[in-house]
This record gives C-alpha cells, structure tokens and sequence, in this order.
C-alpha cells in the first residue's frame, strides 16, 4: 500500500550527529539521524477597528515542516476556527523585507472568526511530550464541541489489527530515527488516506487535522485516526474536533480519554497491536460475526 503523497517538508526533519557507538564494550566513532526539534511561535492575526493586530497563542515544540498545517491542526482543536474559508493566509514571519523566521507562523484570520482575545490570547510554553496545558477538562471541551461525530461505519477486526502495519511501513523519518510519532488517517477499509509525523504526538495530529482543513475536507466523519503512541485526553479532543469519529492508539488510554469519548459517542481503542486490541468506547462501530 502506498503513502499518500504531499508536499515534502521544506526543512529537513532529521539530522545527522556523531556519536560514540558501544557494543560489547568496544567504542567506535560512528553518525546517527536524530529527530529535529525547534520551538514554533503560532500568531493570530486579526483585523480590529482597521487596524492589524498580532497575537501569540502558543509556542510549541515541533519538528520543522508542515508549519501550516500544524498551526491550522492546532486553531481546530483550540476551537479558534472549523473552516477552512475561516483563514486568510498562513505565512512565515516577515517583519523586514529581507527578515524571515522559520519558527514563527501568522495566521491570518477572516474577519467573520470570533476571536476572543481576553480567553485565548496567551502564550503557553509546551514540550514535545505533553499537550497544551489549562485546557484539561471535559466541561472545556464541550464549551467547543457542540457536535458529536458522526460515521454510521463499521470497523472489521481483521483490518484493524493490519493498521499498525501499515502505519510502521509508511512512516518515512522513524524509520531512519526511531525518534518520531505518526498519526495516521484510515478509511473504513483500512485505506490509508494520510500520515504526519512530529517529535510531539500532538503535533502530528494537529499537522494531519490542518492538512485536512486546508484541503476543505473536515469534518472527517468516514474516517479512523491511528496514533503511534497512547490515547491521550488532548488527542481525543483534537479529533473530535476535527469530527472524526474513531480513534485508535498503540498505546493505552487515559481514563479522561475514555470519559471524553463515551460523552461523544466516540469509538476510542487502545493497545492495538498484533492481532489484538481493546475497545472503550463506541463498540457499535466494531464489526461483530
């Protein structure tokens, strides 16, 4: 099965280092591909009374490429914007004529967005390890997501346990660093649709939820999102967002991530692997005898 094809990113997402290899304790001098990771500024831009006002909403660590596509991932699942016709523009920083920022992104939003300055402007500093703090409770999220997702599919077993396969297989960086998280988006048939990769498990998914946005293919209801580690509360959030009505996760589920997903309807599963897997939510969309 092939990888779906987009624009590669314009940056390299792994470099190589030199290190000391150790093997049976023997040193030698050898290089290795690591995993990119640089902070990324994400700024709203917003029209007020004529005037161009910039906002910092949040810095977050990433792996370079896809930038726009992480920021817009990233204004879904914040609840900042559901459309793509809700942006403008997305840009680099450019504040001189010969000045660019790779790691600061404008987002440029249409004047129709409600942009609540007093409860989202702010800055918040994240790792590549953990979701954007302060937004962690249920009651938060249905102030956002009024929706459930919708998809009336049904998941066969057997093509839900050759997923991770095909998730190991088309993930182009890990395979040469070991050091990246994918999210992955399936079709009912187990047809892989896309897959971004990032340093940051969020990051991946919001990178895939901005490529669906600017491709005006959200909400994403006859679809299945795989993640490469465990189901977090921020990335059922992320999904339901993007109206996607299934998530599995190789790793295992948060007990607010299952709260979150029963709320919704949700089919959340977890520990897929080999030819097992659990489902803790949403058993409906499993297809059974």
């Amino acid at each position: 099965m092939s990888r779906p094809q987009h624009d590669p990113p314009a940056v390299a997402a792994a470099i190589s280092m030199l290190m000391t290899r150790y093997r049976r304790g023997v040193a030698q001098s050898a290089s290795d591909l690591i995993t990119v990771e640089e902070p990324l500024e994400i700024r709203v831009v917003v029209e007020t009374a004529g005037r161009r006002e910039r906002h910092v909403l949040a810095v977050t660590m990433r792996t370079p490429g896809e930038d726009p596509e992480l920021a817009a991932g990233f204004l879904v699942s914040e609840g900042v914007i559901s459309a793509a016709e809700d942006i403008w523009r997305i840009e680099h920083c450019h504040d001189g004529p010969e000045s660019t920022d790779d790691n600061t992104v404008d987002v440029f939003l249409a004047p129709s967005v409600d942009f609540d300055v007093a409860q989202l402007s702010r800055m918040i500093i994240t790792s590549s390890a953990c979701g954007i703090c302060g937004r962690t409770s249920i009651e938060s999220v249905h102030k956002i997501c009024s929706e459930r997702p919708r998809g009336d599919f049904r998941l066969e077993p057997d093509r839900l346990t050759k997923l991770t396969e095909v998730l190991s297989g088309a993930q182009p960086v890990f395979s040469g660093t070991g050091g990246l998280h994918a999210a992955a988006l399936f079709d009912p048939e187990g047809e892989l649709l896309d897959l971004r990769e990032d340093v940051g498990r969020h990051n991946a998914l919001d990178k895939l939820v901005g490529g669906l946005l600017r491709a005006a293919k959200l909400p994403a209801s006859e679809s299945l999102v795989l993640v490469s580690g465990r189901a977090s509360f921020e990335l059922v959030q992320k999904a339901l967002l993007a109206g996607i009505p299934a998530l599995a996760a190789v790793g295992a589920p948060s007990s607010l991530a299952v709260e979150l997903a029963r709320d919704y309807d949700m089919t959340l599963i977890g520990f897929l692997r080999g030819d097992r897997f659990n489902v803790y939510s949403g058993q409906e969309r499993i297809a059974t005898g």
